[in-house]
């Protein structure tokens, strides 16, 4: 699977777990001590956060971090294939 793909199933739960904290954008920026300009990226499926970065939006979200990481896992079987399952209905 392209990494494309795995940053947009990361976005999609990243914008699921903000809207249902409630968050905008801006106060997600805030609460995780991440520029707003990256939390865009972050959410448009642009770019994938480091280890640091995906435990500060679990904390500000109040989830566990492999809620942000549902739907994605690593086989090592096939060197450098990334699985993304399909999205669950909001």
């Amino acid at each position: 699977m392209p990494k494309d793909a795995v940053a947009q199933r990361f976005a999609d739960n990243l914008n699921r777990a903000r809207e249902q904290a409630g968050l905008t954008q801006e106060a997600l920026a805030q609460a995780a001590e991440i520029h707003r300009t990256q939390i865009g990226e972050l959410l448009r499926g642009k770019q994938l956060p480091r280890l640091d970065t995906l435990l500060k939006l679990a904390g500000a979200l109040n989830v566990e971090p492999a809620a942000l990481l549902d739907g994605l896992s690593f086989e090592p079987s096939a060197p450098g294939k990334f699985k993304v399952a399909k999205a669950k209905k909001r």
